[in-house]
């Protein structure tokens, strides 16, 4: 009989400790919470799986308060193995609970749809074909959802596009949609496609959708990340670096040609690999202290390498809080007093 994906998450739940403490091994017991860095199983406090059901909410469930993404211990399973399609996954998962593997898989589908299923689940490979399917955002509601959060980039900007039906999984009822997506592609410094981000839109054109998590990510991200503005082989003396996507929009927005990278979780930024040629960093904080280790690690790193490390502070919550609220003018003048002279006259267009 074959067992539902939700099914198998359940009854993964039912063991949550037993199972934090065969893939989530870096982590600790935290009274009804497994404490870990990531769903890698990174050391760290960053990441809780609930050990008990609590009223409504389910053993197993899990959140990442870096990142901000969610899942079940199925996701745990396929993360912190490295594993490739969810047939894999649902053999380990089988294994663990000495379940009986399911019969043998009927004759190879036709190749359009094993490249729909491969492209629904997280390897490298997968976010290659994803992209590949996607368009670029010109005209797009990709495009519409960055204006309305007051980002304007060039259209040359390679990293990002749309797909206008991209799969949602939702993690508690297992239940697929298709949404229109901004598809954010996460690179090396050679510019490989190594993983991706999708942030799932409403149709109408208003924000994001409503989704319990409409932002996830897929793929290899650690040491890698969003680059804005990076041409693979040149050389990158001056650069910006910080989490999230609409944060690193904002600073390219007003410094247009600075080159910058969106590492997607506090985590990610404190392992992000910087070019070779990098001499100075600048490093995007938040107003909150959430993504302090991540800033203070990359510092270090880029200490160590001979990289002067500063770090930018917005005046209200980020800075794509102060280019929606502020203004473009007033995020740059406040952006002036915080960068080097030398980069004011190469980065900061004359008001």
């Amino acid at each position: 009989m074959t067992v539902s994906p939700s099914e198998l998450a359940r009854r993964l739940g039912e063991h949550a400790e037993a199972v934090c403490r065969e893939y989530l091994s870096n982590g600790r017991r935290s009274g009804n919470y497994w404490m870990v860095g990531d769903v890698r199983n990174t050391r760290g406090r960053s990441m809780h799986v609930r050990l008990k059901a609590v009223g409504s909410k389910a053993a197993g469930k899990w959140t990442d308060e870096s990142s901000g993404e969610y899942g079940d211990l199925l996701d745990v399973i396929e993360q912190s193995c490295g594993l490739v399609d969810f047939r894999e996954v649902a053999d380990e998962a089988r294994r663990f609970l000495s379940m009986p593997l399911p019969p043998p898989q009927p004759p190879p589908q036709p190749l359009g749809a094993q490249r729909q299923l491969a492209a629904a689940r997280g390897s490298p490979d997968a976010a290659r074909r994803l992209f590949a399917m996607s368009q670029p955002i010109a005209g797009t509601l990709a495009e519409r959802y960055l204006a309305g959060r007051g980002i304007l980039l060039s259209a040359h900007e390679r990293a990002l596009r749309f797909h206008p039906g991209c799969y949602y999984r939702d993690l508690v009822s297992g239940e697929t949609q298709a949404l229109p997506a901004l598809i954010a592609a996460v690179t090396s410094l050679d510019g490989q496609i190594t993983g991706l981000q999708r942030t799932w839109l409403d149709p109408s054109g208003d924000g994001k959708a409503q989704l319990a998590d409409p932002r996830r990510s897929l793929g290899h991200l650690f040491g890698n990340a969003i680059w804005l503005g990076l041409e693979p082989g040149a050389p990158v003396p001056v650069m910006a670096a910080g989490e999230g996507l609409e944060t690193m929009a904002s600073l390219r927005t007003v410094m247009p040609v600075l080159p910058v990278a969106a590492a997607t979780s506090a985590n990610h930024l404190a392992g992000l690999r910087l070019p070779p040629s990098c001499r100075r960093l600048y490093v995007a904080a938040d107003a909150d202290a959430a993504g302090r280790h991540g800033i203070e690690r990359l510092s270090q790193r880029a200490g160590e390498a001979g990289i002067l490390a500063l770090v930018l502070r917005p005046q209200l919550g980020d800075f794509n809080d102060d280019l929606r609220h502020l203004g473009p003018a007033h995020l740059a003048a406040w952006l002036s007093d915080q960068l080097v002279p030398e980069d004011v006259r190469l980065f900061l267009p004359p008001g």
